[in-house]
């Protein structure tokens, strides 16, 4: 597809440079950060289990923390696929859905990233959900709009949704964009999640003192 260029640009350009229940303000205290990784780390579980029935349109990441849900008949590039993230794409109208996870070495803030990513590609426009968020679309000059949702994790990782359809189907594609970006969530990554578990005063069995 000729807009596949702007949609596999997004990561190389956070990767370069450097996926939510609700908006994150503030950072959670160390407690509530282990009790959200050990309740999420569950769920995510639970899910990525009834994932494997074919008729799954759910994609859990327990290892990078995020999860969406996918269209209806929508099929899986496999080889674009990777442990980091997904491509999805709709075989009869040339649309797709990218959702990777990238590793933010440069500690950069998600307003420094939607500028990195803003310079390349064209007509950007967005707004951020407090610190930790942004929602926008462009297009990429071949016919083609996109739709972008950026998430940041509370260790700094992000997690990139791009969901890329022809123009002249706005009217069809614009309310299954805004759900299907609508659906991305975060939670503590796997590792984060069993860190969160094992550390002093979290074990299932501990009894208080008396």
């Amino acid at each position: 597809m000729k807009h596949v260029a702007l949609a596999a640009c997004l990561p190389i350009l956070l990767l370069a440079a450097c996926g939510r229940t609700e908006p994150v303000a503030d950072m959670p205290t160390q407690e509530e950060l282990a009790a959200a990784a050990n309740a999420a780390a569950a769920n995510a579980i639970a899910s990525q289990q009834q994932d494997d029935a074919p008729e799954s349109r759910n994609y859990v990441n327990v290892e990078r923390g995020f999860s969406i849900t996918l269209p209806e008949g929508w099929v899986m590039d496999k080889g674009a696929s990777t442990a980091d993230g997904i491509v999805y794409q709709d075989p009869g109208a040339g649309a797709d859905v990218r959702v990777f996870w990238q590793k933010n070495d440069g500690d950069q803030t998600l307003q420094q990233i939607v500028e990195s990513v803003s310079n390349g590609a064209e007509g950007v426009d967005g707004d951020f959900v407090g610190d930790n968020e942004y929602r926008g679309t462009a297009n990429d000059g071949e016919g083609n709009n996109v739709a972008i949702r950026l998430l940041r994790q509370p260790d700094g990782s992000i997690v990139t949704a791009t969901f890329v359809y022809p123009e002249m189907l706005s009217e069809q594609y614009q309310g299954i964009a805004d759900r299907l970006l609508t659906s991305l969530r975060i939670f503590a990554p796997r590792d984060q999640a069993e860190a969160a578990a094992g550390a002093p005063g979290n074990a299932a069995n501990a009894v208080a003192a008396p």
